[in-house]
């Protein structure tokens, strides 16, 4: 019974520390978060909330396909591929 209990402990999935990741680079990078507003010349309107999500479903997408080791080649043959 305690074999049972410690099966998930050690291991993680994929899409776990590919969402650990998207935290750190969403969050060390300001991707999602909405522009400040700032006096002068503004060179591009603030995104809507639809970009944002967007943005983050892209890099969660980017993260996890890092995690499971695919290259950015590799990546767009498969897409090319589709």
């Amino acid at each position: 019974m305690d074999s049972l209990n410690d099966v998930g402990l050690g291991a993680r999935r994929n899409e776990d520390i590919a969402l650990d990741l998207l935290k750190f680079v969403a969050g060390t990078v300001g991707v999602g978060r909405p522009a400040t507003p700032s006096t002068g010349f503004s060179g591009a309107a603030p995104a809507k909330p639809e970009e944002h999500v967007s943005q983050l479903l892209e890099l969660y997408g980017r993260c996890l396909k890092a995690i499971q080791g695919e290259s950015p080649k590799e990546t767009q043959q498969k897409e090319a591929a589709q």
